[in-house]
């Protein structure tokens, strides 16, 4: 990567890219995030408190938060927010989330698909993408609804295990 890392408070035109992102679940509970612009513009949930006294340093960061998502440009060159599964810990989700049973959320974090037998219960408005949750509550993952599919019901797109199976 070329050139050097900038840090800064996210802007109210990036801060209004997760809000579009978090309103498609529900409500955004968290209302400081930070930026550091390298190849993307990855963003970060931050202690705004503790954001602060960073400030006032004159060290630049190695890590100050919780990285929630980067936000990218797409084939349209219209500015995105991706979020990962971290977002979802901020944002209370009330519609396009699935409960999984205790066998499909182990397949689920193992990197698999998961059947229509597999799901407790969902709620889908809209978007393709649902927020994935065990029987807990404990969130699982993300995941892409295939409703004409019985086999395939909820496509695995990112789960908490996949920092683990990731090749390094």
């Amino acid at each position: 990567m070329g050139g050097e890392l900038r840090y800064r408070r996210a802007s109210a035109w990036e801060y209004d890219l997760l809000l579009r992102e978090a309103e498609k679940y529900g409500e955004l509970r968290h209302h400081f995030f930070a930026v550091v612009e390298g190849r993307f513009r990855d963003v970060y949930a931050v202690n705004e408190s503790l954001w602060k006294g960073v400030e006032r340093i004159k060290l630049k960061p190695h890590s100050y938060g919780t990285f929630v998502g980067t936000i990218k440009v797409d084939e349209n060159l219209v500015e995105k927010f991706y979020p990962n599964v971290e977002f979802f810990y901020f944002v209370r989700v009330e519609r396009n989330y699935a409960v999984l049973t205790p066998k499909a959320g182990f397949l689920f974090t193992t990197g698999k698909d998961v059947p229509r037998s597999g799901v407790r219960r969902y709620s889908w408005q809209g978007t393709k993408k649902l927020v994935i949750y065990d029987e807990n509550g404990v969130l699982l993952g993300i995941g892409r609804i295939n409703p004409g599919s019985g086999r395939k019901f909820i496509l695995n797109v990112t789960d908490v295990g996949e920092f683990i199976r990731r090749k390094r």
